[in-house]
């Protein structure tokens, strides 16, 4: 049984991870991740299928900072912001050094001249490790339900 102290820890984490991005401060977003931590974006039907293709792989924190570079110098898209939500955080297994944590996202996305929509949904199946006391993601897999997005996937999920 997790301890509801972890459980709070984690809850928190969750939290501020989403805050990060709605809030627009990507650069901070590979903090969120252990130096060599793995972050990856595929489809539920890759998932099933044991297939290892991903829309986004980030292997270590440099290709997160990368992405994040690249993300503000080099494209151009039309202004609108995200809401992220996570719900059903659950502990999956603990030990000595990670805790793996299952949860449901969805994140909607509001453009500045219209309505807000639901840009993605699915599962996140995570690894967390301690580094300098405190939690970081060894190991961030988002599985989307659907093989398609809408639009352009360059922020972070």
């Amino acid at each position: 049984m997790t301890s509801p102290d972890l459980q709070y820890e984690i809850a928190d984490f969750y939290a501020r991870y989403a805050e990060c991005l709605d809030d627009g401060r990507f650069e901070e977003w590979p903090n969120f991740f252990a130096e060599d931590a793995s972050y990856r974006i595929t489809t539920r039907e890759n998932h099933e299928a044991g297939l290892p293709l991903s829309m986004i792989y980030c292997n270590g924190r440099g290709m997160m900072q990368d992405r994040i570079s690249a993300l503000r110098m080099a494209n151009i898209y039309e202004p609108h912001v995200y809401c992220h939500m996570t719900s059903g955080v659950r502990v999956e297994s603990e030990d000595d050094a990670n805790v793996t944590v299952r949860s449901a996202f969805s994140v909607l996305r509001t453009m500045s001249e219209g309505p807000s929509s639901v840009f993605v949904c699915g599962r996140t199946f995570d690894c967390l490790m301690r580094a300098e006391g405190v939690l970081k993601f060894k190991r961030r897999l988002i599985v989307l339900d659907s093989r398609q997005v809408h639009t352009l996937l360059a922020i972070p999920l």
